[in-house]
């Protein structure tokens, strides 16, 4: 009898690891104050509440469960329960919004990295879906064109991946680092592409990033909207943080220091529908002018600013 019981452990447990678990995390302190107004809400304390998950999540590989992250947005969380008309102070309840955010929202997978990497991956990867979103409804709305018929927002996607191909193929082998921004009307659209190009010319980049980039351009290309893209190339050292000015070559004793990055840039140019290179001056301006202020920011040392590479035009019209 005992041995039956212990069979029957033996293959619940083989059957466990082979059920994946999606572990929801409040990632926000905000938000995790949110959900402390909930009496079944068993934490109090946002840094031992990650210490735990983090815990959690490591017994769960160590047991050779499959696990992935979830984002639980307490705000969605509430306009979901009051859809659904269920209790939102409830453990069920948000078991069934997690199983939701499983299938329609956004999920990484832990494959024993810091909770901090996690938590970051995560961040991007819920960025990438909300641009793609916003750029998809955006190109929905675009209509077909008046004379042909064509699909304006099927063009401009198409016309978009062009572009960035055009880029990448322009920018050689090596680690790249790409923003698009584009001023659509509404909400702008920017988001970011991290991309690595091998000498034989195979890339490698996450997918959902390369289409929330290209769906962000072909917004911009769709609308008429005003937008560009920085590429940054590592050539020798770590890229600095994202979004800093880059500057000439430095100079210190007479010794000219290597670059760590250089930076291209482009501007969306609404008459054709394509990205005009920017001067080497022109991007060291918009490197060190701040967006939201026009002060000028500090330039970056030993960062290289270069001119966009030419892209040549595809030809055509994105509609009649």
């Amino acid at each position: 009898m005992a041995h039956t019981r212990s069979n029957k452990r033996g293959r619940r447990r083989i059957l466990r690891r082979e059920a994946p678990h999606i572990v929801p995390v409040v990632a926000d302190e905000a938000h995790f104050a949110r959900m402390r107004s909930y009496r079944t809400f068993a934490f109090d304390d946002h840094r031992n509440y990650l210490h735990q998950l983090e815990g959690l999540l490591r017994s769960l590989t160590a047991d050779q469960v499959h696990a992935r992250l979830a984002l639980f947005d307490a705000v969605d969380y509430e306009l979901f329960c009051q859809e659904q008309r269920l209790d939102a102070d409830s453990a069920a309840s948000r078991s069934r919004y997690v199983a939701e955010v499983a299938t329609t929202g956004t999920t990484v997978p832990y494959a024993g990295q810091a909770l901090g990497r996690l938590l970051s991956e995560l961040r991007d990867a819920h960025a990438c879906r909300l641009t793609w979103q916003a750029g998809v409804e955006i190109l929905a709305r675009a209509g077909s064109c008046g004379r042909c018929g064509s699909d304006i927002g099927r063009a401009a996607f198409d016309r978009a991946a062009r572009a960035v191909g055009a880029v990448l193929e322009a920018a050689g082998c090596g680690v790249h680092h790409l923003v698009a921004s584009v001023a659509v009307p509404g909400s702008p659209l920017v988001t970011a592409l991290d991309v690595r190009r091998d000498a034989e010319g195979a890339l490698d980049a996450h997918e959902s990033a390369v289409l929330a980039l290209t769906t962000a351009l072909a917004a911009g290309i769709a609308t008429g909207s005003d937008g560009g893209l920085v590429l940054r190339t590592e050539t020798g050292g770590s890229r600095a943080a994202a979004g800093r000015a880059p500057t000439a070559v430095s100079r210190t004793g007479g010794d000219e220091q290597t670059p760590r990055d250089v930076v291209r840039g482009w501007r969306l140019e609404a008459s054709v529908c394509w990205l005009r290179p920017l001067s080497a001056a022109e991007v060291f301006a918009a490197y060190c002018t701040d967006p939201a202020t026009r002060e000028p920011v500090a330039p970056e040392p030993g960062v290289e600013y270069a001119p966009g590479h030419a892209l040549p035009h595809p030809g055509g019209e994105l509609h009649c």
